[in-house]
């Protein structure tokens, strides 16, 4: 049995369909229910794409709630219900498709609640919908699909990382620093950081040598190197523009969610469609 220490960094396995040619993770975070910014009508079709795309899963990457409190930022008396009510109502939309949940992390919001009281309510999200859960960010190896390297039982593998953010930023730039930052501190496929309100994805090229070797025609052992793909994807924002982004001197964000695509046919890949 393998031991964990608190804190310590785990890699969760969720083993999906054999049958699936190709993988779709859609990250949702930044929902913010409960800021009177938020867009019902736009979070709803994203969540109805994943509840009818069979191969669609989803990672709630933290901001699922508003969850102001008086010590924090943002008009603790506009926003819509109490943080315990934009928990519910976040358990409740995702409830009748928690098989299409791979995982969650907490926001930066709602460790306000978890700074002032000890209650995490992602945690009991995460328990409700009974998926792995890490408040920091984690590891999550997707299994799925058949004939990987042309080999009968033998399924394609995936590992992404992630985590809500941290920080401020104003460029496009200065936001997706962050996230290939962290792609130096941990081997990943793919990463997927939010925070930000922004929708981005950028590939990085690194390479690796082959542990098979042979002798060249001067007789000198060599092996092989080969290209490797690490993505970093940027999530969006479920808010319309105004209020405090407004008023910050923020941009209004895209309203798209990224499209990781993981490959299950022919050479392993990662790519990302808005």
């Amino acid at each position: 049995m393998l031991d964990v220490i608190a804190g310590e960094l785990p890699c969760y396995v969720r083993r999906l369909s054999p049958d699936f040619q190709q993988l779709l993770v859609v990250p949702t975070s930044d929902v913010h229910y409960g800021s009177r910014m938020f867009t019902l009508k736009c979070f709803l079709a994203h969540r109805k794409a994943i509840a009818t795309t069979p191969n669609m899963y989803t990672v709630l990457n933290g901001d699922l709630c508003e969850c102001v409190t008086r010590a924090s930022k943002g008009d603790v008396y506009s926003q819509v219900g109490t943080p315990q009510d934009q928990r519910d109502w976040t358990i409740d939309q995702w409830g009748p498709i928690k098989d299409k949940v791979l995982a969650v992390t907490m926001g930066n919001h709602e460790r306000r609640i978890y700074n002032e009281t000890g209650i995490d309510i992602c945690a009991d999200i995460a328990k409700a919908l009974g998926v792995p859960y890490r408040a920091e960010g984690l590891l999550l190896r997707t299994v799925f699909g058949d004939n990987n390297n042309r080999t009968k039982g033998r399924p394609y593998v995936y590992t992404g990382y992630f985590t809500h953010g941290y920080g401020g930023a104003r460029t496009n730039a200065a936001k997706q620093v962050k996230v290939e930052r962290t792609s130096t501190f941990v081997h990943a496929d793919y990463y997927c950081m939010s925070h930000d309100h922004v929708a981005n994805a950028a590939p990085v090229i690194y390479l690796i040598p082959d542990n098979r070797s042979h002798h060249d025609k001067q007789g000198f052992e060599v092996s092989r190197v080969t290209a490797h793909r690490k993505l970093l994807v940027k999530s969006n924002a479920f808010l319309k523009w105004g209020g405090y982004s407004e008023m910050g001197g923020f941009p209004p964000v895209d309203l798209e969610t990224p499209l990781i695509k993981l490959s299950g046919q022919g050479k392993p890949r990662v790519k990302v469609e808005v």
